[in-house]
């Protein structure tokens, strides 16, 4: 059974909590970003050669076995958030400077521009569940915005950022499948339930 408003999918226990939300949310953008990654290597069929896979767009401190749950997701909202800044700017300068007939490419795009911030807003709420912090936004790092660029140079910027969403959405996956389920607060509805046992 689907939720129609959030596009997910599973029965409805899946639903119940924000991680178990989280981590639906994150296999769907997962899956459209790789499949948008995908869809533009076809566009544009010379651009795979030409990056080198090590550069990084989003800057977040590195990853840490010392890092603590909270800060986990904390460190890993930031990155997904600095991803949707980026979507947002390469979308508007997509259709600035490029004219053509987009179809299912334009409909991919945004869906994974939307599917971000639904992400990173949810991840706010399993913060919030686990008494951590407000949401700092990041502060983006104005060089990487892309001005007087050739056309060529701007579509390896394009390709470099659904690289990096693809990465993180990964990454999303990957972190939120493995948050301790005992440190979440239960939500509403089960605790709830148990007070009627």
């Amino acid at each position: 059974m689907a939720d129609r408003r959030s596009g997910l999918t599973g029965p409805p226990e899946h639903r119940r909590t924000t991680p178990a939300r989280a981590v639906v949310i994150a296999e769907l953008l997962h899956l459209e970003s790789s499949n948008l990654l995908e869809l533009y290597r076809k566009r544009e069929t010379f651009i795979a050669n030409v990056i080198s896979g090590d550069s990084r767009l989003v800057s977040v401190p590195p990853p840490s076995s010392q890092l603590d749950t909270r800060d986990k997701l904390w460190r890993l909202q930031t990155a997904l958030l600095q991803c949707r800044g980026l979507m947002e700017r390469a979308i508007a300068k997509e259709d600035e400077e490029l004219s053509t007939e987009m179809g299912e490419y334009k409909t991919l795009r945004k869906m994974v521009s939307d599917r971000l911030l639904y992400l990173v807003n949810t991840i706010g709420e399993v913060i919030k569940a686990m008494d951590g912090p407000a949401l700092v936004t990041p502060s983006f790092n104005d060089s990487l915005e892309p001005d007087n660029l050739t056309v060529f140079e701007m579509k390896l910027w394009v390709f470099r950022v659904f690289i990096e969403v693809d990465y993180w959405a990964k990454t999303a996956e990957t972190v939120l499948q493995a948050l301790p389920k005992e440190r979440v607060k239960p939500t509403r509805l089960r605790s709830t339930r148990s007070s009627h046992r």
